[in-house]
């Protein structure tokens, strides 16, 4: 096992190193300036000249590859052009509201989606299969932006006198104590380094943080901030793995060891969930990982919809300013998790099938 992880590690170099020069050369090669992208259509030529000259784009791009490669194997991804700020410090700001986000999406398509696509398939061809087919294909087809003002009309405002109300925008509310775990436990933080980024990531996890600190407040806090945009991000995942777990349960239902549990006279819920959802975990697996990845990088029109500086809504800003540094920072970092996922995906595999593990 151990050297089949260090393969999949090993194969997974040129990948991202193919990734990186990609997205290095289209971001300089598409249409647009980045001084004027900036600093706007007034700018003088001198000024953009200077401005250049200044960020080093004014080199042959082979020349800026082979200095950005050198840069990120030492674990710099250079400065922000467009915030003048390191594109480390931007990524641990930025990066906790996306996964939080992503995460929750992820636990909402799954505890709502299997349910329904099991029973779903236990009940094949009655009035539950019916309806939830139908859910799953409203749910596929709904566009998240339009999903998401929808949510915010009815939570926040039609039902803002109520106890239903959920807030329309931001991570949390004005005044609720958020110090990170390092403060509270009073922690001494290295410099900076590897452990510094670490740290300062989780404190930005706001409900990881709240568990670390037992702040109760900010944990109820953030999870209702957190409610429309993880229905609104995790409705299209939750019919596609509803629909997946209807496919798969309906495939091991038909076959002989299935029928013969059934004549052994084991419980119906016994067949189904020992038996033959076990069974039907493997393309469940599949397509959750895929959906997780997309949930990573898709997440744009959710933080934009809800007001949540999170890494989808600042790489589409940093596209619309020529800003490359975080683009090709923020591609890379969301090219990391899709491999990161897709070996926890095929270790999975290993686990859940003995017959791979033989093989």
């Amino acid at each position: 096992m151990a050297q089949y992880i260090f393969r999949r590690i090993l194969a997974s170099i040129p990948v991202l190193f193919g990734i990186l020069v990609v997205t290095f050369i289209i971001a300089r090669v598409i249409p647009g300036d980045p001084c004027r992208a900036i600093l706007g259509e007034k700018a003088t030529q001198e000024i953009c000249d200077r401005f250049i000259q200044i960020h080093g784009l004014d080199r042959p791009i082979h020349e800026q590859l082979f200095v950005y490669m050198g840069e990120v194997l030492r674990g710099d991804f250079g400065e922000s052009i467009r915030f003048s700020l390191p594109v480390t410090r931007l990524l641990i700001e930025r990066l906790p509201t996306t996964v939080e986000l992503s995460l929750a999406a992820l636990m909402v398509s799954l505890f709502v989606g299997i349910p329904l696509g099991i029973i779903s398939a236990v009940k094949h061809n009655s009035w539950i299969d019916v309806l939830t087919m139908v859910w799953a294909n409203t749910g596929v087809s709904m566009p998240v932006f339009w999903l998401g003002l929808m949510l915010a009309y009815v939570f926040s405002l039609l039902l803002k006198d109520t106890p239903f109300w959920l807030p329309p925008s931001g991570r949390i509310s004005p005044g609720i104590p958020n110090d990170p775990f390092y403060k509270v436990w009073d922690l001494t933080l290295p410099e900076s380094g590897l452990l510094l980024a670490t740290y300062q990531f989780v404190g930005r996890l706001n409900i990881l943080n709240a568990l670390l600190t037992s702040n109760w407040e900010l944990l109820k806090d953030a999870i209702k901030h957190l409610i429309l945009p993880a229905l609104a991000l995790g409705t299209i995942p939750m019919a596609l793995i509803a629909r997946m777990a209807r496919s798969a349960m309906l495939d091991v239902l038909g076959q002989d060891y299935i029928r013969t549990a059934r004549a052994k006279g084991l419980r119906q819920r016994v067949v189904v969930m020992k038996h033959a959802f076990r069974n039907a975990l493997l393309p469940l697996v599949t397509i959750i990982g895929l959906s997780l990845g997309s949930l990573l990088g898709g997440a744009v029109l959710t933080e934009t919809v809800f007001g949540l500086s999170g890494v989808g809504r600042t790489l589409y800003e940093a596209i619309t300013a020529r800003d490359y540094g975080i683009v090709q920072a923020f591609t890379v970092v969301i090219a990391v998790f899709f491999v990161i996922i897709n070996l926890l995906v095929d270790l999975s595999y290993s686990y859940l099938d003995p017959r791979i593990r033989l093989e």
